[in-house]
């Protein structure tokens, strides 16, 4: 559940045996919850509040009125379609929902998110997935 502020740009190599984050790995990124100014979060802030959320009263930045995370599932993936579900969460409730689509042919999103943070989040989740994917055939 990444905040809905974050908006991932690199994937962080973790060493060990670490969990998934959120978004399938953990991710560095900017803070756009002020528009007018983003922010790059040091990393501690990155792995506690960018990629996991809730980050109400924790952040000095989190707008007050916004929703506190995003989730992300992978509904299908058949005929060279990933379909992801993405879930924006108030106080622990769905707040916000809906389909998207990746083409793994085009190598990008056919049905992607009018939020640009949410649809970057879809991206890295989704490039996390494919990565994963990879390791497990290798493997």
């Amino acid at each position: 559940m990444a905040c809905p502020c974050f908006y991932p740009v690199e994937r962080i190599l973790q060493t060990g045996k670490k969990s998934p984050g959120p978004l399938g790995d953990v991710w560095a990124g900017i803070c756009r919850a002020q528009p007018e100014s983003e922010w790059l979060p040091d990393a501690a802030m990155a792995q506690q509040f960018c990629n996991f959320g809730y980050a109400r009263e924790k952040c000095p930045r989190f707008p007050v009125d916004s929703a506190d995370a995003v989730r992300f599932s992978i509904s299908r993936d058949q005929d060279g379609v990933i379909g992801i579900y993405w879930v924006v969460e108030k106080n622990h409730l769905p707040f916000a929902h809906g389909p998207l689509e990746y083409s793994r042919e085009a190598a990008r999103f056919t049905l992607s998110h009018t939020d640009a943070r949410v649809a970057q989040q879809a991206q890295a989740y989704v490039s996390s997935y494919l990565r994963r994917k990879e390791d497990l055939a290798r493997a």
